[in-house]
């Protein structure tokens, strides 16, 4: 089988296409052929070797992967060969709180990544692809997709009639944006590029900010709402912080997500959040119970990923430089096999 393997923190440049022999599936475990991988920023950074000292060389990058099962090892009974499947961020993180043992199986990081034909999964590991969804939809949902839900569902807790306000055209901003929707939530939505806030109001958003013209964006969210926000889902880090700090209600939540507006601002307003007893909620993905929640909210809602462009597994160095341009809107995809 052919992978992509990082030989070292060389960046893009890097990445080597190898042969390996296929894998075969132990007790409890299932060998998926890879149909589709999705990129997230982190990614990105695992390439660049700027995610932290567990990540490993010869790595095989990229934690979100769907495909078909090609062979089941014993004792698997949950999945059978033929079956669509998506791979969980977190391998051993199954339910409830997480800890220090149930994150140490993040795909693509301190384990060997997708972006490979084959790969052995545990089955536990493992959610059924939604039937209304293609392999590259799937491969949207593990890391974008429920970092979105564990932010805007499950930990930011959003109601009918509540407010929501999202950062940009990423994979977890435009998944943040649908899920809020289908929570009934009224969404303001921002976006430096005009054209991109064009798309933004046909996927549903209610209000929208350019924050170029508009570096306030927080005060003017404020000034919208009468009272600010309920949540702001931060994935620009401590660079936007303070603006986001503005934008939310007093009690309201920070859902902080994403380091991608570089470093904090010299008067970062942690004071206000103090006064207005708001609250900084650090979200990292999920676990396996929150992607199969995920999913079968997807597949009721008939809700689809947004897919900005799909490259072939030998364009690989393309896609992340695709990415890397912050050209897209929605999930940049590569098609395995």
């Amino acid at each position: 089988m052919k992978c992509y393997q990082l030989q070292g923190p060389d960046g893009i440049d890097g990445l080597a296409l190898v042969d390996k022999p296929v894998p075969q599936p132990g007790a409890g475990e299932v060998l998926v052929r890879l149909k589709a991988a999705t990129l997230n920023y982190r990614d990105l950074l695992t390439v660049k070797g700027g995610y932290g000292s567990r990540q490993k060389f010869p790595l095989v990058p990229v934690s979100d992967g769907a495909g078909v099962v090609e062979a089941v090892g014993t004792g698997v009974r949950s999945f059978a060969v033929g079956d669509r499947v998506v791979g969980s961020f977190f391998e051993n993180w199954l339910s409830g709180e997480p800890s220090e043992i149930k994150m140490r199986g993040a795909l693509g990081g301190s384990a060997d990544g997708v972006l490979t034909e084959y790969r052995v999964f545990p089955a536990h590991g493992l959610v059924k692809t939604p039937e209304h969804l293609s392999d590259v939809e799937a491969a949207a949902l593990p890391c974008a997709g429920v970092t979105a839900w564990s932010a805007v569902v499950k930990l930011g807790q959003i109601k009918p009639g509540q407010t929501v306000l999202t950062q940009g055209t990423g994979g977890v901003s435009l998944f943040a944006l649908q899920f809020a929707k289908m929570c009934g939530a009224r969404v303001i939505a921002t976006s430096s590029s005009d054209a991109k806030i064009e798309r933004l109001k046909a996927l549903g958003a209610d209000v929208t900010l350019n924050y170029r013209t508009t570096p306030d964006w927080g005060k003017k969210a404020r000034d919208l709402t009468g009272h600010g926000v309920d949540l702001v889902v931060e994935v620009g880090g401590v660079g936007t912080l303070n603006e986001s700090i503005r934008a939310v209600r007093i009690g309201g939540t920070i859902a902080f997500i994403g380091v991608l507006a570089g470093p904090p601002p010299a008067d970062l307003r942690l004071p206000l959040m103090v006064m207005q007893q708001q609250r900084l909620q650090g979200v990292t993905v999920g676990s396996v119970e929150d992607l199969q929640a995920l999913a079968d909210a997807t597949a009721q809602s008939r809700m689809k990923p947004v897919i900005d462009r799909t490259f072939p597994f030998g364009q690989v160095k393309e896609a992340f430089a695709h990415m890397a341009s912050g050209a897209h809107f929605g999930k940049v995809a590569i098609a395995i096999g």
